[in-house]
């Protein structure tokens, strides 16, 4: 979550809360992408910039779009005094990178694939412009997307993708090479088998509580976001009448002798003051986006365990079938009916069938009952092998979880002190101000 680095270091002890403007703009960054990985060995990814621009759409119509210019380099010691190799770059669309985490979604559904930056801005304070072009908004967002692929590329196996390294590499080609995966059929299939209405018998505790806990981290971000977000708001006009209180004092000056400069000078530390309520919401809404982030990816993690229960409810349908065929075949040999069928009335009914027609039957049985038991075993094994796959990922999601949070979280309340510091020294230099008066 956090938007850009890579040092998967532990969070440091903070001694000093004092946050200087490098030390600022670094806890704006990502810490925990993992640098691990054969492919952030040999190469340095970046989103460099984002540019607007005027095209016509799939409709004729005309529309204005951003896109983002993203860069790869060798990762390469550079000695000392020389030149940075010259970085390779393409330009993405956001609709592109949506392309891109799909095919991920359908190819690897035992993985909780990053989530993409927010499309439009939710839980913002009332000052702060929801617009998707506007140009804060793209710039979190250009900070999102690089994490984005900073997070892929650093995952133990999505890195080793041939489609991702190409939507790296590729500018032109790279949409027909996804398209021809055949991902999209997958994507309709796997669509309709999420919509259906089915219940698993025998539901995986593990993925049962995971799914839980993934719904109530939902709601506990999204409140989080919600009382941010007015809480700024509140924080925006507490800092904005201070800028009263500068021209109070500012008019109040004109008309001293005596006391004119120490109110001038109270009047402008109210003033600063007052103005860097701006950048300081604004720093504050990357630390929003962190957490967004892991209110994104609690839609990921539900993904995972969506998938399971599919998994395991067509193993449970492969075993009734199964059941059945047995049921079927034990009836045909010792001619006891043992439920109510359309097929034993009517043997009733019009007498029984002849010895050629139930020996053929019993064979189509026993072919049935062959190919069951060998369905019924690769539904086994594929619903072991999901589950084995899946918890090691979803035990690295965890462990990747409470570092980024904890990393956030700490850095917020840093910020937070830091900026009733500044609170305490304006007022302490506009005292100082009345004591000269």
């Amino acid at each position: 979550m956090m938007a850009d680095s890579a040092s998967s270091e532990e969070v440091a002890v903070i001694g000093n809360t004092d946050i200087t403007s490098v030390e600022s703009e670094n806890n704006l960054i990502n810490t925990m992408v993992e640098r691990g990985t054969a492919l952030l060995r040999k190469m340095e990814i970046n989103v460099a910039e984002a540019e607007k621009r005027t095209g016509k759409n799939t409709v004729n119509m005309q529309e204005t779009y951003t896109v983002y210019l993203i860069e790869i380099r060798p990762a390469e010691t550079v000695p000392e005094g020389g030149t940075p190799a010259t970085p390779d770059t393409l330009w993405r669309r956001y609709s592109e990178f949506e392309l891109l985490r799909t095919y991920l979604l359908v190819t690897y559904p035992y993985i909780i694939i990053p989530p993409l930056p927010e499309k439009r801005a939710e839980f913002v304070w009332h000052k702060l412009s929801a617009d998707n072009l506007d140009p804060d908004f793209v710039e979190r967002r250009r900070v999102g997307l690089e994490n984005f692929l900073l997070r892929v590329a650093s995952h133990p196996v999505l890195s080793n993708d041939k489609i991702f390294f190409l939507f790296l590499t590729e500018e032109k080609g790279w949409r027909e090479s996804v398209l021809d995966t055949g991902f999209q059929d997958k994507v309709d299939s796997r669509l309709k088998s999420l919509s259906a209405m089915f219940r698993v018998k025998n539901p995986d505790k593990r993925f049962t509580a995971l799914k839980q806990y993934s719904d109530e981290l939902n709601t506990v971000i999204s409140q989080l976001l919600r009382v941010r977000a007015k809480v700024a708001d509140r924080l925006y006009g507490v800092y904005k009448v201070h800028g009263n209180y500068g021209r109070v004092f500012s008019e109040w000056s004109a008309i001293e002798k005596e006391m004119g400069d120490g109110l001038q000078s109270a009047g402008h530390h109210m003033d600063t003051y007052a103005a860097s309520i701006d950048d300081i919401l604004e720093e504050e809404e990357h630390y929003a986006d962190q957490l967004k982030e892991y209110l994104f990816y609690t839609e990921a993690v539900r993904s995972v365990c969506r998938k399971h229960e599919l998994i395991q409810y067509e193993l449970e349908m492969a075993a009734l079938d199964l059941a059945h065929k047995k049921q079927q075949k034990e009836e045909l040999v010792t001619g006891t009916v043992r439920v109510f069928s359309l097929k034993g009335m009517t043997s009733k009914l019009f007498g029984q069938e002849s010895q050629e027609q139930r020996e053929s039957r019993l064979a189509a049985l026993e072919q049935g009952i062959q190919e069951g038991e060998e369905s019924l075993k690769e539904k086994n094994t594929e619903c072991q092998e999901f589950m084995r796959t899946a918890w090691e990922d979803i035990e690295r999601f965890k462990e990747q979880k409470d570092k980024d949070l904890r990393e956030a979280l700490i850095s917020y309340a840093i910020m937070q002190i830091s900026m009733c510091k500044k609170g305490i020294q304006v007022w302490s230099n506009a005292k100082e101000c009345f004591n000269k008066m």
